[in-house]
């Protein structure tokens, strides 16, 4: 098997080791993830990932992709964004996140991972992903589903914490991503493994490759007009569109 090309290839040994130990602790976890992201992000996760989504060209009428849907807080923005004119699929690898989305009438919730799309070629216009680039295994592999599945012209908005480039600022953000967001998740949480996801949360941001690595990985799968724009100096949105 060859080495992941992805944030914890250091990790596991194997990648299927990887895979199910974070599946098993996402389906586990599930009742409580939206509970601790609403307190962690302050109230203004919704607001921002539409904004992101709208800036990244999603329209109404769109049929739009949703990769690591969860428990569907980018789904959920997607929808409101391509309208009632519009389709909106989730895909996710963790049942029990699917098991606990909520998502309005009409999305359709697939499993599934971003490394093998279960749909078709060109058979949507528009992807996003919120927050799960750094748990897949290879960045090669992800956005060359990216480019079989999105139509021509098609484009795609991935969403991701970047920590910042300071000591101090890296510092901080991981006292609070690691220290205080897994305390609030002890507190507001109702299984005992949440503080563990949460802390897993960090670790898979600090061990994320590069922007650069990730902005190279696109341009290499065959996009154009690929950008990355940074938000309060940690919240990362990459596009590009498929010619």
């Amino acid at each position: 098997m060859p080495a992941p090309h992805g944030p914890l290839r250091d990790y596991y040994e194997q990648e299927s080791d990887r895979h199910d130990w974070v599946r098993d602790l996402f389906d586990r976890t599930a009742g409580d993830y939206d509970r601790v992201e609403h307190a962690m992000a302050l109230g203004s996760g919704s607001w921002y990932r539409r904004r992101a989504l709208a800036r990244a060209g999603l329209e109404p009428g769109m049929r739009v992709l949703d990769l690591g849907v969860g428990t569907g807080l980018t789904a959920r923005e997607a929808a409101r964004l391509a309208g009632a004119s519009g389709h909106v699929t989730g895909v996710d690898p963790s049942s029990g996140m699917l098991a606990r989305a909520h998502v309005p009438a009409g999305i359709e919730l697939m499993l599934g991972r971003a490394e093998s799309i279960p749909l078709g070629e060109q058979s949507v216009d528009f992807i996003s992903m919120g927050y799960a680039l750094r748990h897949v295994s290879d960045l090669s592999r992800v956005f060359a589903e990216f480019r079989r599945v999105l139509r021509a012209g098609g484009g795609f908005c991935v969403l991701e914490i970047t920590p910042p480039d300071g000591r101090v600022g890296r510092a901080l953000l991981k006292s609070y991503m690691r220290g205080v967001v897994p305390l609030v998740a002890a507190c507001i949480g109702r299984h005992r493994e949440s503080p563990k996801l949460m802390r897993y949360y960090w670790d898979t941001i600090e061990a994320c490759v590069s922007p650069g690595a990730i902005l190279a990985t696109i341009r290499e799968a065959g996009f154009v007009d690929v950008r990355r724009s940074v938000t309060l100096g940690i919240f990362s949105e990459y596009c590009g569109r498929r010619p």
